[in-house]
């Protein structure tokens, strides 16, 4: 049986044994790096700076909510505006692998600029045991390259510590509720964020599109929850398809882009069954997000697919 009180405590003796100078933390403000950052604050208090990249992907207010949340949490901390870098580097990029490396690549980069001008030799990150085991090898096979581990450069400058690396995300919660954090219910969010949410290349005005849908799905879902007609997913979110189809608004023919819906239960994300959203609920969704951006998409669809043999995020 995990027991969080102990595991706290351990990881606490083993960050203050190993980490003897600075170091800092890649901090997106989920559960797993905001678990870290605290676990490695109250180990080396201000010899850890958070950094918060903000790579032009992230969902709606989501950069001022992690400003906020860490300045409640006491965890020194920056935010980095990488969204040019991340843009011109994704330029023409479709691959759904070669966006994770990129990504992945990019965030190192940027930390070790970082860790340069704070003097860190450490790199802290929320990897936990569905990241590496999905990011294949030894006889693992790659489903999906997460940016934290398939991702990683070879020529990295910076020691990398991983406090949750061994932690499936139920266990991650549970350490996260022993902290006495906020975010410890929190859906998760994929590192890559939006990019991974656009099928194709994720360009400004894609991102634009998946970002509103996805905040429309946020926001019908919570509110069915919050009212009693249904209870809270693990994870739920919008897809923008890279393709178009024939629609009518008003008397106007009109040729506009697909989302998909996603919505999963699940324990530790190594398994998922799709949730079985109330009708009402998923006509909500659709109608705000067709009337909302009815010059760009006309047509929502549900994915009613388990894990496996889908993943989780479409990409």
């Amino acid at each position: 049986m995990f027991n969080a009180e102990k595991f706290i405590e351990e990881q606490i003796a083993k960050v203050q044994a190993d980490v003897k100078g600075k170091a800092i933390i890649a901090a997106s403000g989920g559960v797993d790096s905001t678990v870290c950052a605290a676990l490695v604050g109250k180990s080396i208090g201000n010899r850890l700076l958070a950094v918060y990249v903000d790579t032009g992907f992230m969902r709606k207010g989501e950069t001022e909510s992690v400003d906020k949340m860490l300045r409640r949490l006491g965890v020194n901390h920056i935010v980095v505006d990488a969204s040019d870098e991340y843009f011109e580097a994704l330029k023409g990029v479709t691959d759904p692998e070669r966006k994770r490396k990129i990504i992945g690549e990019k965030f190192i980069r940027v930390f070790e600029r970082e860790a340069k001008k704070f003097d860190a030799e450490y790199l802290v990150q929320g990897t936990i045991a569905p990241d590496w085991i999905e990011s294949g090898g030894g006889l693992r096979d790659t489903i999906k390259s997460h940016h934290n581990v398939g991702g990683l450069p070879d020529d990295m400058h910076i020691k990398l510590l991983e406090p949750l690396r061994d932690l499936y995300k139920d266990e991650v919660r549970k350490v996260a509720r022993a902290l006495k954090i906020e975010v410890a219910e929190k859906q998760p969010f994929p590192g890559p964020a939006l990019a991974i949410r656009v099928m194709g290349e994720p360009t400004r005005e894609s991102v634009v599109i998946v970002r509103e849908a996805c905040a429309i799905v946020e926001e019908e879902i919570e509110k069915a929850s919050a009212a009693g007609k249904m209870k809270l997913p693990w994870q739920y979110f919008a897809v923008l398809l890279p393709v178009k189809s024939v629609g009518v608004q008003g008397d106007i023919r009109a040729y506009g882009y697909t989302i998909a819906v996603r919505a999963v239960d699940s324990v530790d994300a190594m398994t998922a069954v799709y949730s079985k959203l109330p009708h009402e609920v998923i006509e909500a969704i659709s109608s705000k997000i067709t009337n909302k951006m009815k010059d760009k998409v006309n047509r929502v669809v549900y994915d009613v697919t388990n894990k496996p043999p889908a993943t989780i995020e479409w990409e």
